[in-house]
């Protein structure tokens, strides 16, 4: 396996691992703070409304797009590290 392949593959490996990180972020934070964690944090109030609620409507989505930009930075690192950047 040449240099360039073996390079390849580690980036990749590397670049999955993060995104199976973020996105098991994601799931805890929409499903669980959402859906299964929902009444426990119905006693907790955030902007008026119970944080369950909040989760369930918006905050998944702010978490969602959060781990986007967290994404891309994770990525130009990564690049940077293996050589990939566009520079």
């Amino acid at each position: 396996m040449s240099n360039k392949s073996s390079n390849a593959t580690a980036y990749w490996k590397e670049n999955i691992k993060y995104l199976a990180i973020l996105l098991t972020i994601w799931f805890i934070v929409s499903y669980g703070a959402g859906i299964l964690f929902k009444e426990e944090l119905d006693n907790i109030r955030l902007g008026g409304f119970k944080l369950g609620f909040w989760f369930a409507q918006q905050g998944s989505i702010y978490v969602f797009v959060i781990l986007i930009f967290v994404y891309v930075r994770i990525m130009n690192m990564l690049d940077k590290k293996y050589g990939y950047n566009e520079k």
